[in-house]
């Protein structure tokens, strides 16, 4: 099902029978659901963009690659750098911005300027009774009431079908270059990436890619950037790397890409993040966010959380075979107040259990 309207989209669900997945661009939906799929794809197109003001409002349905190539023509950027998953899921499609949002999907400079969600200002949805609602606005301000807005990021299409977004962007860096040390175990790349985000240097990066480097960013004017990095450089030692292209790997884990494997999302402490892989066993590891986003691609069938008892943080599993996924929980269970907090919001906004979650359709698949 593909709406073209909002009004569409807001029948369909309230002549809804049965639960359906909810889908943007279909870059995230490894798996073929038994269910009807409602995609946001036909509600498409870049309603207000207002370069001056660093806002842009867009359906939701909008392929990402047309906001990125307005923002461009006005040297603007969606500074939170938001990850393809196509390579590491095996996937197809386009994404699209409703998407990007409705994961609250966030890369490497993450660390520096916040997730997704901190540059959405509004949205319009669907709930799961067809109500059209709106929360938020196009600018910063401080919220009274309930903050719809914060909810809606993340819901993975839980509490409602977004229509419309209200963002804001910011401009594009003028220069970019990368300290790259070389021969650091995942312990001393910690520590490393630890000292240079906790330096005055404005690091807009920080990753270990084990037996490749670690990887500072720094950003900005020409001048200052040349400064941050030879100061950061002195302290840490290293080479300083004028090309971008480790980047947009390490934002899209393409490390993990055509190779087989379980795959594994990590949020954990930093400086819990060396000894828990070293615990997990894993295949290969990739670190980001200073160490506080880690990926793992582990031998097929494990359970890893079991393997890693006790640790502090969330496990996603992302890449698994059917059954695998039949076995293990795809994100991290909830403790018994947060579950019954997250079953009471997904009542008020869903209360026939329309919106069917992945874990609800990989059940459906291997029953």
């Amino acid at each position: 099902m593909t709406p073209r309207t909002e009004a569409e989209l807001a029948e369909l669900i309230a002549g809804a029978k049965q639960p359906m997945q909810v889908i943007g661009g279909g870059t995230r939906s490894a798996m073929a659901p038994r269910a009807d799929i409602l995609t946001s794809r036909g509600l498409s197109g870049i309603s207000l963009y207002e370069p001056g003001s660093l806002t842009l409002v867009a359906q939701a349905g909008t392929a990402l690659s047309d906001i990125e190539a307005a923002l461009e023509a006005e040297g603007q950027c969606l500074p939170f750098e938001p990850v393809d998953h196509r390579g590491l899921l095996g996937t197809s499609g386009t994404p699209t911005i409703g998407g990007v949002f409705a994961a609250n999907v966030s890369g490497p400079r993450r660390i520096q300027v916040g997730a997704a969600r901190d540059f959405l200002l509004g949205v319009r949805f669907v709930d799961g009774s067809g109500r059209i609602l709106k929360n938020g606005g196009r600018v910063m301000k401080n919220v009274t009431g309930y903050d719809l807005v914060k909810l809606m990021a993340g819901s993975k299409g839980r509490l409602g079908v977004l229509s419309e977004v209200a963002l804001k962007v910011l401009p594009r860096t003028e220069v970019v270059c990368t300290l790259v040390i070389v021969g650091l175990d995942d312990a001393a790349a910690v520590r490393a990436m630890a000292q240079a985000l906790g330096s005055p240097y404005e690091v807009s990066g920080a990753a270990h890619w084990p037996g490749q480097g670690t990887f500072l960013r720094i950003e900005g004017f020409a001048g200052s950037v040349a400064y941050r990095a030879e100061k950061l450089r002195g302290m840490l030692g290293g080479d300083i790397e004028q090309s971008v292209e480790v980047w947009p790997k390490i934002r899209d884990v393409s490390p993990f890409h055509g190779v087989a494997g379980d795959i594994w999302r990590l949020s954990v402490k930093p400086s819990d993040a060396p000894g828990i892989v070293a615990r997990s066993g894993a295949e290969a590891a990739l670190y980001d966010w200073g160490g506080g986003l880690v990926w793992l691609r582990m031998a097929p069938g494990t359970d890893l959380r079991t393997r890693i008892a006790g640790f502090q943080g969330h496990a996603t599993l992302l890449r698994a075979d059917e059954q695998t996924l039949a076995r293990l929980p795809v994100e991290q269970p909830e403790s018994p107040t947060i579950a019954a907090l997250s079953a009471g919001i997904r009542a008020k906004f869903d209360p026939r259990g329309i919106f069917a979650t992945d874990t609800d359709m990989i059940r459906a698949i291997v029953s």
